[in-house]
């Protein structure tokens, strides 16, 4: 059974998942943060609690959409084409864990638990970092695809000295 077809709608899962929860926090941080500032006190905390009702739900399945894709693009596609290949591992371990704080940051910002409460109290310092992050990810992802799969096949012209790695 040809697996394209999956392949194919795991990965743009994957990328439109990261796109929502990465431009929701953008929008947040520079659009809705400042506009909101101007509110009453009473008028503010009320958006808050609505807006993060609602952001709440996004942000844990796009967490566990995310988490599920991935594994599936890495271990089910990638993986094997880049037996060996020391650099996209690391690479990609790198950005698999700098994700996972993507995620707790994010977990953290939308929960209620009294001890992440700090972060909260700081969410626009929590959002930078988490942007930053997300960008960081999305440059590793990058690298990682234009690279490709390095070929070891020697070029013409090329001496066996040069192909060793």
């Amino acid at each position: 059974m040809d697996q394209l077809p999956i392949d194919v709608v795991s990965r743009v899962l994957h990328v439109a998942t990261a796109i929502v929860l990465v431009g929701g926090s953008v929008f947040l941080r520079l659009v809705l943060m400042p506009a909101a500032d101007g509110l009453a006190e009473a008028e503010h905390d009320a958006l808050k609690e609505r807006l993060m009702s609602r952001w709440k739900r996004i942000v844990h399945i796009g967490i566990l959409l995310l988490l599920l894709t991935g594994l599936y693009n890495y271990v089910g596609v990638t993986r094997g084409q880049h037996e060996g290949d020391s650099l996209y591992h690391a690479m990609v371990g790198t950005k698999i864990l700098l994700a996972l704080v993507l995620f707790f940051l994010a977990s953290a910002l939308v929960g209620r638990s009294a001890a992440l409460q700090g972060l909260r109290d700081k969410a626009k310092t929590t959002l930078l970092v988490m942007i930053t992050l997300a960008a960081i990810i999305v440059a590793i992802s990058g690298f990682v695809k234009v690279r490709g799969i390095p070929d070891a096949s020697p070029s013409p012209g090329d001496s066996p000295t040069q192909v060793q790695e």
